[in-house]
């Protein structure tokens, strides 16, 4: 294990992290808000502890698979840790479980909070909450990659661990000029955003923290309603950037090549819109008697199988008093998700389009056992390995999920609360039904159950083995 590089790797977290909160400080100036005096104590604490990480760089270079998982790992922890301090120390969340609870769920992008009284919070946090979806959406180790000159071949390795997919493929020849490309599309989209939501006459503090939320897929709002309060205009720019922000952002880069054979030949963006489709078609017809015209629900129903889908969590509505039907189908969306190389969450359209592709090809060698069958997707046969990481992803993923249900069942609420609740945080979704359904939160669970379900935020986020490695004696060996 090379600790020295892992170590530099943090300090620089710790630095960027200090310099993204500069913005919540600037907001408490504006504001005169005395909360702000909390972010400039954690960044003094951030580069107190990141600079003399930094100062001197490692000079082994082998940095493998272990390395970058480790570091990944670590690296949201302690971001999640320092990001939880301002929230301590100005006394919003004066519970340091809560207060980590509540970061965990903004860098994950997944939108759960414990929070009862979200308009109560000065405007330097609620931007701060809002921006830890956009700094986590894309991810904070490939900002890094595309800003810092790192050598030795362990680019790639930060990467894999940290986009989200069952593979991950470079745009650009370095690693660091795919990360740029990452970003710079990342950034594009959000400003076209914000100039959608200005023209739709939202306030620009609102529209900076939903556009933060949607473009990471996020979904924490400022109002207690979510985003049923805005106009129907906003509403509809809303779900069409969930939805974008929940493709594959490699479609973007083909699209700006006008490579436009190969965007529109992803087999897994063109399953994604399709699911979009039957849903809304299905739950509009659905509810079609709750809101009284067709227009309107099928509005609604976009909106929130574009929230579910993306794994976004923003509301228009209280889905929790929708028929069964459309409650199912939003809860198998849950499990979905959105396009791999997107900033959604989810167990992602691909590893769906591979696992069903998988069983077709068993019962095909059961009728056929002599047969040699390749799986494909967009014309190529997916290596073996890619397989096999897709199927025991799901296999962990299942056993995590029912862990974790299990363990919060102590709580003693209801089954489907804590199923759903496990649902929305390993999958980064962020409401679910009944006590956490869209007018509820997660206050009521305990420190412990709190833990769990922040561990299932991480463990979705990061795509499951880079935090259980952690966990695996192997992995701090030197050899």
């Amino acid at each position: 294990m090379n600790y020295s590089i892992i170590i530099y790797i943090i300090g620089y977290i710790l630095e960027i992290e200090a310099a993204f909160m500069a913005l919540p400080l600037v907001t408490s100036i504006i504001y005169r808000e005395t909360s702000g005096y909390a972010f400039l104590i954690t960044i003094i604490l951030c580069l107190a502890l990141g600079i003399p990480m930094t100062y001197k760089k490692s000079s082994k270079k082998a940095f493998y698979t272990k390395e970058g998982f480790v570091t990944v790992a670590l690296s949201w922890i302690v971001l999640s840790i320092m990001g939880a301090v301002p929230f301590v120390i100005s006394g919003s969340i004066p519970h340091p479980v809560d207060a980590l609870f509540e970061t965990v769920s903004g860098f994950t992008t997944t939108g759960a909070s414990i929070l009862t009284d979200v308009e109560a919070l000065p405007h330097c946090i609620l931007i701060w909450r809002s921006f830890t979806h956009w700094i986590g959406g894309m991810g904070v180790l490939v900002f890094i990659l595309s800003l810092l000159p790192l050598t030795g071949g362990y680019h790639m390795n930060l990467m894999k661990a940290e986009s989200p997919g069952p593979s991950v493929s470079k745009l650009a020849p370095k690693v660091q000029s795919t990360a740029k490309i990452l970003y710079t599309i990342y950034i594009a989209i959000t400003l076209i955003q914000i100039v959608f939501l200005l023209i739709g006459k939202m306030p620009l503090f609102d529209t900076l923290c939903t556009a933060f939320g949607t473009a990471g897929t996020g979904g924490f709002g400022i109002k207690a309603d979510s985003m049923a309060s805005y106009s129907t205009y906003l509403q509809v720019v809303i779900t069409v950037f969930m939805i974008l922000f929940g493709v594959n952002f490699n479609v973007y880069f083909f699209i700006l090549t006008k490579k436009f054979a190969q965007a529109f030949k992803m087999e897994e963006v063109r399953y994604y819109f399709a699911i979009i489709a039957i849903a809304v078609l299905i739950i509009t017809c659905n509810i079609y008697h709750m809101f009284g015209s067709i227009p309107e629900a099928f509005q609604q129903a976009a909106f929130q199988v574009g929230s579910i889908i993306t794994t976004t969590g923003y509301a228009t509505t209280d889905f929790n008093l929708w028929p069964e039907i459309s409650r199912t189908i939003l809860v198998l969306l849950m499990f979905i998700g959105a396009c791999a190389g997107s900033t959604g969450g989810g167990i992602k359209v691909s590893r769906i389009l591979i696992l069903c592709k998988t069983v077709r090809k068993e019962l095909h060698i059961f009728l056929h056992p002599n047969a040699v069958k390749k799986i494909k997707m967009d014309g190529k046969a997916i290596p073996h390995e890619v397989v096999r990481s897709t199927n025991i992803f799901f296999i962990v993923f299942v056993l995590i999920f029912s862990g974790s249900v299990f363990l919060i069942a102590f709580d003693d609420f209801d089954l489907i609360t804590n199923f759903t609740a496990v649902a929305a945080t390993i999958n980064n979704i962020g409401p679910g039904f009944e006590l956490v359904g869209p007018n509820g939160n997660f206050s009521m669970f305990s420190c412990f159950s709190k833990l769990v379900l922040t561990f299932d935020m991480l463990a979705g986020r990061l795509e499951i083995f880079p935090l259980l490695l952690l966990f695996v004696r192997d992995t701090w060996k030197k050899f």
